[in-house]
């Protein structure tokens, strides 16, 4: 029987360790799967999705920028990927493709289990309107915060992601200015899901809030696992807020990934010390 593949599609890709940490999950029950990088510029898109209907490719996750334009080359979307109009992870049924969002149990299972945070009642900041913004603004509202403000450099963007989830009665935009961030409200939560700095991306090394603009009493979760020292958790810190990493998300994500493509339960112990040892041996 020949090796099976699976990989993730994005562009860049020069931060990724979701293929350190997903090798090893497929090594651990001795799983003949290679776990590959599919950098997959936009112009490219089309093409590689098709390539995963071979027999031998169970499926892809997606990342930037890719998340809301694979839609339109799938069979199916889940509830959650129709819901957010996001997908970040594939699965090929026998030539059908069928698309998910496992985005959006990972980033609240890390927000509750690694930060420590029950987001019901609270009043949140989201940075960026992309596809993990989607899922993130699905998840709070479903979880049932107090009010949900989007701060985007395309005010427009945000407000399709408003009409897209029909969150309206709790959610309103703001353009991403110091002044406009400056009259809002004291937020409990803020999370970013921009890739402000992500290593290898036009935003490396900035942040997208100063220090001056995150309340003390604030959770400031960044989405951004690589540095797992971002500067916005920097910022965070130096303001007095607690602070929660991308990595765990990135884990729980991938884990629920992991259990559609192969029917098993994700060892999760297993794909965080991978993860761990990914990011060392980059250097962060």
């Amino acid at each position: 029987m020949p090796t099976l593949t699976v990989g993730i599609i994005g562009y860049p890709l020069g931060h990724s360790i979701s293929p350190a940490f997903q090798q090893a999950a497929f090594d651990h029950y001795g799983i003949d799967v290679r776990y590959l990088v599919w950098e997959t510029p936009p112009e490219g898109l089309a093409q590689r999705i098709q390539s995963l209907r071979a027999p031998i490719v169970l499926g892809a996750n997606v990342t930037v920028p890719h998340k809301e334009a694979v839609r339109s080359s799938l069979d199916s979307l889940s509830e959650a990927a129709q819901r957010t109009g996001a997908v970040n992870t594939i699965v090929n049924r026998n030539g059908l493709l069928e698309g998910h969002n496992t985005d959006i149990t990972g980033f609240l299972r890390a927000l509750r289990e690694d930060g420590g945070f029950d987001p019901r009642g609270k009043r949140v900041l989201l940075l960026g309107a992309g596809g993990a913004a989607r899922a993130v603004a699905y998840a709070l509202a479903s979880a049932g915060v107090a009010s949900l403000t989007i701060a985007n450099r395309t005010v427009e963007r945000a407000q399709r992601l408003i009409q897209v989830l029909s969150i309206g009665a709790i959610a309103k935009v703001v353009p991403m200015e110091r002044d406009a961030l400056a009259a809002g409200d004291a937020w409990d939560l803020i999370v970013n899901t921009t890739t402000l700095g992500m290593v290898h991306s036009q935003g490396d090394g900035q942040s997208p809030l100063p220090v001056e603009l995150i309340p003390p009493h604030a959770l400031v979760y960044d989405l951004v696992y690589n540095p797992p020292e971002t500067p916005l958790l920097r910022e965070a810190r130096r303001a007095g807020a607690a602070t929660l990493g991308g990595l765990a998300m990135l884990v729980y994500q991938g884990a629920e990934a992991f259990q559609l493509w192969t029917d098993k339960e994700a060892p999760l112990p297993v794909m965080f010390e991978a993860a761990r040892k990914a990011l060392a041996a980059m250097g962060r």
